[in-house]
């Protein structure tokens, strides 16, 4: 297994894997994972067995809080899951915030996504305190908008 940099070429391969996603991940366009490989490879790695796409992070540097990391899509296949992968996929991540020195890695998740919770619990992400809770997850209203609540995770890197 390998893990490297999104680039233009391993696009049509993370968008299968991401479509494998649904419910609780959107495929966006072409374009959109054209842009990410060529503005945040950095932060977005994949990883590959044989030239197969089995996971991927997109994540971001905040231009306005450059302390902070966004991680907007985790996913890896479902024939590879529970096997290490996602953790070392966000280890990436947080390699190269540490190299940055980025204080923390955020993500958000469907409050009814238990599966993700416990993940995020595991690799060491805290739940952050919300208004009120939800399937046992503490939630933000409106977090992403209006009516889009959100359980907003975090794992502090200094």
């Amino acid at each position: 297994m390998k893990i490297t940099r999104l680039s233009p070429q391993l696009i049509p391969g993370v968008e299968r894997l991401i479509g494998m996603g649904a419910p609780y991940l959107r495929l966006r366009g072409s374009s959109d994972y054209w842009l990410y490989s060529q503005l945040f490879s950095s932060t977005c790695p994949v990883a590959l067995d044989d030239g197969q796409v089995l996971g991927v992070v997109i994540a971001f540097r905040s231009q306005d809080d450059p302390d902070d990391v966004y991680i907007q899509d985790v996913v890896t296949h479902p024939d590879h899951r529970r096997r290490g992968l996602t953790r070392r996929l966000l280890g990436s991540v947080r390699h190269q915030a540490e190299e940055w020195a980025c204080r923390r890695l955020y993500l958000t998740s469907e409050p009814e996504n238990t599966a993700a919770h416990a993940a995020w619990l595991a690799i060491g992400f805290t739940n952050m305190p919300g208004d009120r809770v939800d399937h046992g997850v503490s939630v933000i209203e409106n977090y992403k908008g209006p009516g889009m609540d959100r359980a907003v995770y975090e794992w502090l890197i200094r």
